[in-house]
């Protein structure tokens, strides 16, 4: 049996990110609240063919660098050149220095979203070809011309080429020894210089490059999908109403509470408070405030909801279960749906309301409580 390649990774983020502005280079500025770097770098270190990530960093900013990758396996840090060049062929020679390797990928920082199935399909290409591009056809009209188009390009062979680039090792390693041109724009360009063949393989939208302001709009402080959960209990007693979902419900017991107890409700509004990091329901109506006393619950939903809304997040699906023996939940859930979409102002389509037993177990299966939980999402809406 063949033994698996040794598969490493180098990341360039050496740049001083001057385009974009700002106090620290692009690569460490935050994305979807994480520094750029560790978003590309998380995904190459976690995948499975690959055993070692090197990172190559400017004059000054390995701190920034180890600021950015904190909490990750540990990168292998070595120094960036003046130029991407420079940069990529240090950190060859450094790989050089721990051994070598038979296939590098070679990464930019400022892409900082990379998929697993790109890396997969470069591996898989340097089966056959010593270089692999992930690249994505070029779809818009292409002319020439100053003032006044004056030709149009065929763009049926035109590629936007991307990284990672992979190359078996020794090849790139020779072409950046022995290069002595003008800055190539990229690795690939370096290896076909040498003759060698470079495969390209499907890319991704979601590997484009940061390299304006611009393109942190919206990013660069808080993630832009939050989830939460909630779990509630309450205890059925006799002479109370029963409120599931803003829906009174006929049964011979209630649920017990300051409030309506409205056991679902309380569930859902703190799956929204914790999806916003703002504590639970408790601190925001807490039971020892009587102006609390018998409240309707939708008023808590409507308070977290805001909250979200001040945020800049929008619901992306609510769903809520309901644990308990009696009463059935099924006739009521769709009214129950209608309630909720209601009262948060969203479609129905976005809510999800079901119900499981404890199969006679514990006490909601004595009917001594009735339990709930909720998971929500939200997304941002002002990116």
């Amino acid at each position: 049996m063949a033994s698996r390649p040794h598969i490493v990774a180098l990341i360039v983020a050496a740049g001083s990110g001057s385009r974009v502005g700002g106090d620290i280079p692009k690569q460490f500025r935050l994305v979807e609240g994480r520094p750029m770097l560790a978003h590309s770098y998380s995904s190459l270190v976690d995948h499975a063919d690959i055993r070692t990530v090197f990172v190559a960093v400017g004059d000054g900013q390995e701190s920034l660098a180890s600021d950015a990758l904190a909490g990750l396996a540990a990168p292998v840090l070595v120094p960036g050149g003046a130029t991407r060049r420079e940069s990529v062929h240090q950190g060859l020679e450094a790989i050089a220095l721990q051994g070598g390797a038979d296939i590098v990928l070679i990464h930019d920082a400022a892409r900082p979203f990379l998929p697993e199935s790109v890396i997969d399909g470069l591996i898989d290409a340097l089966q056959t070809s010593p270089g692999a591009v992930p690249a994505l056809p070029v779809v818009d009209s292409l002319s020439r011309g100053a003032d006044i188009l004056t030709e149009t390009v065929d763009r049926s062979q035109l590629w936007r080429v991307q990284t990672p680039q992979a190359f078996h090792y020794d090849a790139i390693l020779d072409a950046h020894r022995s290069w002595s041109g003008e800055e190539p724009t990229d690795d690939a360009r370096m290896l076909m210089a040498k003759g060698g063949d470079v495969r390209i393989v499907p890319g991704s939208e979601r590997l484009s490059k940061f390299t304006f302001s611009s393109d942190f709009a919206g990013n660069d402080m808080t993630p832009s999908i939050r989830s939460g959960s909630g779990f509630d209990v309450h205890r059925l007693v006799a002479g109370e109403e029963l409120w599931l979902c803003g829906i009174r419900i006929p049964h011979d017991k209630g649920l017990a509470g300051h409030s309506d107890a409205d056991v679902a409700m309380h569930a859902l509004t703190d799956a929204i408070l914790g999806a916003l990091a703002l504590g639970d329901i408790g601190d925001h109506f807490p039971p020892s405030d009587p102006q609390w006393k018998g409240a309707s619950s939708d008023r808590f939903l409507v308070h977290a909801l805001t909250l979200a809304a001040q945020e800049g997040y929008s619901l992306a699906n609510a769903d809520i279960t309901i644990i308990c023996e009696a009463p059935k939940i099924g006739p009521h859930r769709q009214a129950m749906r209608s309630r909720l979409s209601e009262i948060m102002d969203t479609e129905v389509s976005r809510i999800s309301v079901k119900a499981t037993t404890t199969e006679l177990l514990g006490f909601t299966g004595r009917g001594e409580g009735i339990a709930a939980q909720a998971i929500v999402t939200f997304e941002k809406t002002n990116q």
